[in-house]
């Protein structure tokens, strides 16, 4: 039954595989853009509270970066949504 509701909310468990690359992609970012993975991880956690707000949303598969070039930074966000919540859409 807990896997069930698991699958039906989306919060499969994530494997000490999945958490050390989740950790490591944090700390790449921090190396390339010079912000904590605090930072980063508060900025997902954010992100996630907002977003959960209009939409149901695969937060395991939730990728964010900060991508840097010479003259700016930019937040990168791939966000799978699994379905629009009711009345969040125009017209509704």
């Amino acid at each position: 039954m807990f896997e069930l509701i698991q699958k039906l909310f989306g919060r499969e468990p994530q494997g000490s595989k999945d958490i050390a690359k989740e950790r490591l992609r944090f700390v790449l970012v921090h190396d390339r853009v010079n912000v904590s993975p605090q930072f980063m991880e508060a900025i997902k956690d954010d992100m996630i509270k907002v977003i959960s707000n209009y939409m149901d949303i695969n937060e395991t598969d939730m990728e964010i970066s900060l991508t840097k070039t010479n003259t700016q930074v930019a937040l990168v966000a791939n966000i799978p949504v699994n379905r629009m919540k009711r009345g969040t859409m125009a017209g509704e």
